[in-house]
């Protein structure tokens, strides 16, 4: 295998890849510059400038499948973007195997989202903006993905928080939604001070941040070294934060406050998965530190049992698909983290959870489009016989997520767990049991909210008139479903992304010795998944959903309905030592240093003001001082010679 640092330069059709930028970038400048005219073709325009995109990306994808697999790198210079003497940093792009996987996630799952934002946003006095807002959303991820160094990819990291606020807090005249928008947006700029501080370590360290020089060179620093391990845990924090993991996790619940379309774009496409392809990307760094990949692997388990379990208590539809997608991406995460082994399983789940994850959430929003849109699940039920596009759609991500045989989510997450298990040792059991109870959880909470919403009696409100949304809405959602039900076989069919990702992130284990038979694995996963779909059906399909959500429930209940006291936990340890402190300081300031400032200057105010009365402008008055001093001297003078 080539070292990663070898790229070709980007010739005949790979002299384009800057387009892929291009195109939505244009939009999103077109629309947010342009009128309140462009509401009328803005979102058609926004539209097209993804479907250009995602069309290239598929351009670019088949002249990479006809070179060979070690020169599957191609690098773009663009400019010299930094200059300076002693810190030069060119602007430039890379299109690997990796990156490509993101470009067509980002562009297909993207475009598709944009053509159901046509039918969704219809009515919304301010579509022009929404939609300029997606383009920016699409080309700060992509510049993210396709940066060829490390600053780079903190401009696009940074460029998809901004967009990511703006979405999320798009209807401002909610408070609700405003607030959301804040938390996302500062709850992230905690993790992007660790990943800001592991730039600034690369370069002091090995005086460059592309990528060919950082995880070319990374490997002199020696295995297991602590800048090596900083440095890890540093990009971990930023991930934490971006993929809304524990501890960072707090903020994405909130998010649902947006348009559905942007939980959509958000969970399936772009912001989420950006923690995991940083760490995928700095694979050559994790490799050499096993306490870093250890931590990857801890937070991933904690992550994914922590939204299964809140997952369960949510009566909000896009809050439970929300706690779903915090789950998932534990799972993301606990495969990056067990090293080589596991890189492309972790990519592998996060591709088919983009068809699944955003077929249920632009099913979540034709049921709320249908629906006056209403949240609670409680008001739902039978919905199946008059939204039927609706439900088969939502169906076929439900089973991709549950892990039913021949879905997307069977090929991915069950080798997640086989691949905890085959860690070995305390740990493997460890994580290999949390993944597998975190499956069993995931086809309670999800069958709950299929019953809730799709079976059982009618729990409508009377002014509730449900009916099938627009074709523009139903289309993108079948295309998603279909991907939700094959991706998983077709990404997987002789062995094709892990042999396609191997030159970037290292062989995954596919053979040797199991700490359990996969075939045995297999059988009791999906034992544990049928108990978990039974117990859901136990409990609500068996008997009347009540209106209101009873109160006399049990203590995990009561705690997973307040997100496990995350932001009790986040309050106590962040936010009010940091309110203490900015109040301390500011005391400082205004007593101290203002005070001292100010009452010197006080004091040299007050002092002249009195002296100012000894001039008085007559002569007599001063004659008199002069005569006083003279006399005050003499006196001195006299009782000196005396003594």
């Amino acid at each position: 295998m080539k070292p990663a640092l070898a790229y070709a330069a980007a010739d005949g059709t790979f002299a384009a890849t800057w387009l892929l930028l291009a195109f939505p970038a244009v939009g999103a400048a077109i629309l947010l510059l342009g009128g309140r005219r462009a509401n009328r073709w803005g979102p058609v325009l926004a539209c097209l400038a993804a479907g250009a995109a995602f069309v290239l990306g598929l351009v670019l994808f088949a002249a990479m499948l006809g070179r060979a697999g070690d020169d599957r790198a191609i690098s773009q210079h663009l400019f010299s973007w930094i200059p300076v003497n002693g810190f030069q940093v060119d602007a430039g792009l890379l299109l690997d195997p990796l990156s490509m996987c993101f470009v067509l996630l980002v562009t297909g799952v993207g475009t598709l989202i944009h053509i159901y934002a046509l039918g969704y946003m219809a009515h919304d006095p301010n579509r022009r903006r929404f939609f300029g807002y997606l383009n920016l959303f699409v080309v700060a991820m992509l510049l993210l993905v396709l940066g060829n160094n490390f600053l780079a990819l903190y401009v696009g990291w940074e460029g998809v928080g901004l967009a990511s606020y703006l979405l999320i807090g798009f209807w401002s005249a909610r408070p609700s939604a405003a607030t959301a928008a804040k938390k996302a947006f500062i709850v992230n700029r905690v993790g992007d001070v660790g990943l800001s501080i592991a730039i600034m370590l690369m370069f002091a360290t090995l005086g460059t941040t592309s990528y060919a020089g950082v995880l070319g060179g990374i490997g002199a620093l020696g295995a297991n070294s602590g800048t090596v391990t900083a440095i890890a845990l540093l990009l971990l924090l930023g991930a934490c934060g971006k993929s809304a993991q524990f501890p960072l996790q707090s903020w994405l619940l909130d998010a649902m406050e947006g348009p559905t379309p942007v939980s959509a774009l958000i969970h399936a496409a772009t912001m989420v998965t950006a923690g995991v392809y940083l760490i995928a990307r700095s694979a050559p760094i994790f490799n050499l530190t096993s306490d870093g990949r250890l931590l990857v692997t801890i937070v991933g388990a904690v992550t994914l049992a922590i939204g299964a379990i809140i997952g369960c208590a949510y009566d909000d539809i896009k809050k439970v698909l929300a706690s779903s997608t915090m789950s998932q991406i534990g799972y993301m995460f606990l495969a990056v983290g067990l090293g080589p082994a596991a890189y492309a399983i972790g990519i592998l789940h996060l591709l088919t959870h983009g068809f699944f994850k955003a077929t249920m959430f632009l099913g979540a929003g034709s049921v709320m489009h249908g629906m006056n849109d209403t949240v609670d699940m409680r008001r739902y039920g039978g919905l199946r016989t008059v939204m039927p596009i609706t439900f088969w759609t939502f169906a076929m991500g439900y089973l991709a997520i549950i892990g039913f045989p021949g879905w997307a989510g069977f090929f991915s997450k069950d080798k997640i767990i086989e691949a905890a298990f085959d860690k070995g040792g305390t740990s493997g059991w460890v994580l290999g049991t949390v993944a597998l109870i975190g499956a069993g959880v995931t086809a309670f909470y999800m069958t709950r909210l299929m019953i809730m919403t799709f079976f059982g009696e009618r729990r409508w409100d009377p002014d509730a008139h449900p009916h099938e949304s627009p074709a523009v809405m139903t289309g993108p959602m079948i295309v998603l479903a279909l991907g939700s039900v094959i991706s998983g076989f077709a990404l997987t069919f002789g062995g094709g992304l892990q042999q396609f990702l191997e030159p970037v992130v290292g062989r995954s284990a596919e053979e040797g010795i199991h700490t359990i038979s996969p075939t045995v694995l297999t059988l009791i996963t999906l034992l544990v998944v049928a108990g978990g779909a039974a117990a859901a059906y136990r409990q609500y399909g068996t008997q009347a959903v009540p209106r209101t959500a009873p109160q006399a429930v049990s203590p995990v209940t009561v705690a997973a309905r307040r997100n496990l006291y995350g932001d009790a936990v986040n309050e106590s340890l962040l936010m009010r030592p940091g309110q203490y402190l900015t109040r301390a300081l500011v005391f400082v300031d205004g007593r101290g240093v203002d005070g001292v400032v100010n009452g010197l200057a006080a004091g040299i105010g007050g002092s002249s003001g009195r002296l100012r009365h000894a001039q008085t402008g007559f002569v007599r008055s001063y004659a008199l001082s002069m005569f006083g001093g003279a006399a005050l001297v003499l006196a001195v003078l006299l009782l000196g010679r005396l003594g």
